[in-house]
């Protein structure tokens, strides 16, 4: 059975000791686009050679920055083929700004898991915490799992984000580049998903897709550049609900509300008649 709850449910799983650098950092803001604007000071502060600031979605990437090898779906009671799995949502909470460079320990558990039916949905918690014991960030993800379900769990709650009755507050669109996934694969996240057509094509895709982690990041950039003065050090909190595909060379539309210390956002594909790719967004600033 390639989902136990029993054993599942509540397994941790090996921590990660990772590192990163400036140079880390600065190819993953360029995987996300940055440098766009060249001759902007603001902008460059997201390349500078030895403090970039960092955008908290960095934390998505980090402790597997440097992987070669395609991710594996397999944990303890679970093992899944990589071409059922898709992103389901995205959470991450920074207690501090990201430094440039640093030492941490990643941990994680298995925290939920859902029976959709027709699929799972299996929910993780992560924590990383750095080398002198400072709690960096904690986080929650999920995976949406094609064919998993049926295992008669309970199908988990349901969750929206109500958008304000007005026009939004701020639009931005963001073109991205036909090469933008095969950027971004340098951050450590090697599925062939986004970078191999044919296996693209079995899982059911027409081309390679953009990776959900990837577009996350763009639209956390987009809303941080158009109202927090491209000042990363603002964001507190991000989180999404992944509604959709980005396939790259596409342009992002990201429409912001304002409503307190908070954003709502929602982010859909121009191209295709604003099909959304990313709902359900809060970004929490200060």
């Amino acid at each position: 059975m390639p989902i136990d709850p029993n054993i599942a449910l509540g397994a941790v799983l090996p921590s990660v000791d990772f590192s990163w650098t400036p140079n880390d950092v600065q190819i993953y803001h360029l995987a996300l686009g940055a440098g766009a604007r060249w001759t902007d000071p603001a902008e460059l502060r997201y390349l500078d050679d030895r403090a970039p600031q960092v955008l908290p979605t960095f934390a998505t990437v980090a402790p597997f920055f440097h992987e070669t090898e395609p991710p594996k779906v397999q944990f303890p009671g679970i093992d899944i083929d990589l071409a059922k799995v898709v992103h389901g949502s995205q959470e991450i909470v920074v207690h501090n700004p990201i430094p440039a460079s640093g030492k941490a320990v990643f941990e994680r558990r298995i925290s939920e898991i859902f029976d959709k039916g027709s699929a799972a949905v299996i929910w993780q918690e992560h924590t990383a915490t750095s080398s002198d014991g400072e709690l960096l960030w904690t986080a929650r993800s999920s995976i949406f799992a094609k064919g998993e379900g049926g295992f008669g769990g309970d199908r988990g709650p349901s969750t929206k984000t109500e958008l304000p009755d007005r026009a939004p507050d701020f639009e931005v669109l963001t073109p991205t580049l036909p090469q933008q996934a095969l950027l971004y694969r340098m951050c450590g996240d090697r599925n062939p998903l986004h970078s191999d057509p044919e296996f693209a094509r079995n899982a059911g895709f027409p081309n390679p897709i953009m990776h959900g982690l990837g577009t996350y990041g763009i639209v956390c950039k987009a809303a941080t550049d158009a109202v927090l003065a491209s000042d990363a050090t603002r964001v507190r909190a991000f989180r999404t609900r992944f509604a959709g595909v980005l396939y790259p060379g596409e342009t992002l539309r990201t429409r912001i509300w304002q409503q307190g210390n908070e954003l709502l956002i929602t982010a859909t594909v121009v191209e295709r008649d604003d099909a959304p790719v990313l709902a359900d967004v809060v970004l929490t600033y200060a």
